[in-house]
């Protein structure tokens, strides 16, 4: 009898594995460059066709991967992509890197991670270890993949084939924490599944972090971005109070996180963006609700943030009426339409609510993003304006939805008549300046 166990952890151990990426986006293509980077050969796997192309002719989509680091990898064969998914019974380990997001009735949407496993099914085999990254409800990895992959085949968890669980934690856009120095959490389905999904990380990633099953690592993710998710509701909620209070948020803010101890800082904002902070915490929240538990702190902080577009409408159209120029006709221009500032990513960015809302109530809109040139959303297509400042001089208001570094701020005020400022791009320019509302 084989001791796949040992094998997969020399294999490892030597480099002398295949890893498997099944999703090459902005959490699988930092990993299958970390892993070739480590010495293993590995083959990314995406169904869209132009991602493999891309990958094979050593050019990044993805701002977190310099082209300098990929091409070489591609070039020494030590990285080829592929959408052939036959190319997946190649692999030792596979890592699921592919989305969850939720329904449009707030339920998890779980199409991808099951086609992702069915996908991989006809290609399992004895001797090999499989981690699931994407985000999820505890009970996930143990329910969906572990009987489709090994128990419907005949085969034994823990001795032929090893399931783990370990969330990925990417931070788009981020240089001090990164996929390789971010400590990497892994719990698996039997003591054996976490020792080989431990061996096959560490020879790649600078720490690991081995939990005693897949639920707990599952937990573990959602607990953080649930305690984020918490906190931006409540200083979300502290901004709409300040603005009842007639006080300035963002000086409160600044002055509490003076306090060294006690206290984390968190901004207000025009709302909740990017994959995981307002998708993951209602996963749990679900989950809660089929055992009978009402999950209150999760449910509320997801009620404040997802109102805080329809506050910056009504910020906006305040700071209008009281240059005496309605809303209605009135030319906006938003500055940002990513999530967050120095990223070209937007999922679930709230300057898509904010341009909705405004067009709604019969503005005239336009945008600038020096990350984002076009984009198409829910048939919502727009495109970025060339002439920044001449444009931000035309307009009735600019409005600051992404505080990111490339803008002149000083620029910009000096040729605003009119800014709301909802991120504090201003900073101490926008402080007691008749022409700047902020958050």
């Amino acid at each position: 009898m084989t001791d796949y166990k040992n094998v997969l952890i020399e294999k490892f151990q030597k480099k002398t594995a295949t890893v498997a990426i099944m999703g090459l986006g902005y959490v699988g293509l930092p990993l299958a460059v970390v892993f070739a980077k480590a010495g293993y050969q590995v083959i990314g796997y995406d169904l869209v066709q132009e991602k493999v192309d891309l990958v094979n002719a050593g050019k990044s989509y993805i701002l977190d991967v310099p082209e300098e680091d990929l091409r070489p990898l591609v070039i020494k064969h030590q990285l080829r992509a592929t959408s052939n998914p036959a190319d997946l019974n190649k692999a030792d380990a596979v890592a699921i890197c592919v989305p969850t997001p939720l329904r449009k009735t707030g339920d998890p949407d779980m199409s991808f991670i099951v086609s992702a496993t069915e996908g991989l099914a006809p290609f399992v085999h004895p001797g090999m270890v499989i981690s699931l990254e994407s985000s999820t409800y505890p009970g996930t990895t143990r329910e969906v993949l572990l009987p489709r992959l090994v128990e419907e085949r005949g085969l034994m968890v823990g001795e032929d084939v090893f399931i783990t669980f370990s969330p990925e934690r990417v931070d788009p856009g981020r240089e001090d924490w990164t996929t390789y120095n971010t400590p990497k959490v892994l719990g698996g389905i039997t003591e054996a599944c976490t020792q080989v999904g431990t061996a096959w990380y560490q020879q790649a990633l600078e720490t690991i972090v081995p939990v005693s099953s897949t639920e707990v690592a599952e937990m573990t993710k959602l607990l953080e971005n649930t305690f984020r998710m918490i906190n931006i509701g409540l200083v979300n909620e502290l901004a709409i109070m300040c603005h009842h209070l007639g006080i300035d948020v963002w000086e409160v803010v600044n002055a509490a996180a003076t306090k060294p101890f006690g206290f984390m800082k968190f901004t207000p904002g025009p709302g909740l963006g990017g994959h995981c902070i307002p998708i993951d915490p209602l996963y749990l929240s679900w989950k809660l609700r089929s055992l009978n538990y009402n999950a209150r702190f999760i449910d509320l902080a997801s009620e404040i943030n997802t109102q805080m577009p329809r506050f910056v409408h009504r910020k906006i159209q305040d700071a209008l009426n009281a240059v005496k120029k309605p809303l209605n006709g009135a030319t906006i221009l938003l500055l940002g339409v990513a999530y967050k500032p120095n990223v070209d990513d937007m999922r679930e960015s709230p300057a898509i609510d904010v341009i909705h809302l405004l067009q709604a109530s019969g503005a005239q809109v336009s945008y600038h993003d020096p990350y984002i040139a076009a984009f198409d959303h829910d048939g919502l297509a727009m495109q970025s304006i060339e002439n920044l400042i001449e444009t931000v001089a035309d307009v009735d208001c600019v409005v600051i939805t992404t505080n990111h570094r490339d803008y002149d701020y000083a620029a910009i005020l000096n040729a605003a008549r009119l800014i709301v400022d909802t991120r504090n791009g201003l900073g101490e320019l926008g402080s007691n300046n008749p022409k700047v509302v902020r958050l």
